[in-house]
């Protein structure tokens, strides 16, 4: 696979030229962009379509998370602005998985539904404040299993869980990390951290950076030094 297959830059910026100064900033060493619940809060479906437009990939990072038929009503929206990949919640159950996985595929068979399981700003403590029994493993493997058995094509977890789930649920589906920091970046507000060569060969598909990359002084330059390290 083509590196730039796999990795995800996230325009996690609050206006359209901010946005369209990254994109222009990192050319071709991207292929494919996050539009997350800010950038898509303050623009709206315009930003994507016009990313759409220009050739690039995107992936709708809003996480539906509803009763199925509203999760599947926005799905159906999404599919139709020619996003290449979106999120919904896991905890959403089957039924809202299922008629979201449906939803898209009426649209754009090729579209990938990913399902989040266990955001990576928390760990074991924060799920059992939550009221949630056993650790991060555990509830991203059984929220994997509940993802895949209703069609999605993927999940969103955490690299360090990534071998869990490729031992438990085998190849044939994408698992994109988020919380993924080049060696020597800070860490954030994530709490579940690896680098971009650790979350690949753990089983990762796809990556997902932000700041690291669109803060950089050279964003093009950052971008392909990650590509070096996914390579």
């Amino acid at each position: 696979m083509d590196p730039r297959q796999r990795l995800i830059v996230a325009l996690d910026v609050s206006t359209a030229a901010a946005a369209r100064k990254i994109v222009a900033a990192v050319g071709d060493s991207a292929l494919t962009y996050k539009v997350g619940m800010q950038l898509y809060t303050a623009e709206g479906p315009s930003i994507v379509r016009a990313l759409v437009g220009s050739g690039r990939r995107v992936f709708l990072d809003l996480k539906y998370h509803d009763i199925p038929n509203t999760a599947g009503a926005a799905v159906r929206e999404a599919a139709q602005l020619g996003v290449s990949m979106l999120t919904v919640h896991a905890a959403g159950g089957g039924k809202m998985l299922r008629t979201a996985v449906e939803a898209a595929q009426a649209v754009n068979p090729d579209l990938l539904v990913l399902a989040v399981t266990v955001l990576t700003s928390l760990d074991d403590v924060d799920l059992g404040k939550i009221g949630l029994r056993g650790g991060v493993v555990d509830q991203v493997l059984r929220l994997a299993a509940l993802a895949l058995s209703n069609g999605c094509g993927g999940v969103v977890a955490s690299a360090q869980e990534a071998g869990a789930l490729r031992e438990e649920f085998g190849r044939d589906f994408a698992i994109v990390t988020p919380g993924v920091r080049p060696a020597g970046s800070g860490h954030d507000d994530q709490a579940r951290v690896v680098t971009p060569a650790e979350a690949i060969a753990a089983g990762a598909s796809h990556i997902v950076i932000g700041r690291p990359i669109t803060e950089a002084s050279d964003p093009a330059a950052e971008a392909r030094a990650i590509l070096g390290q996914i390579g």
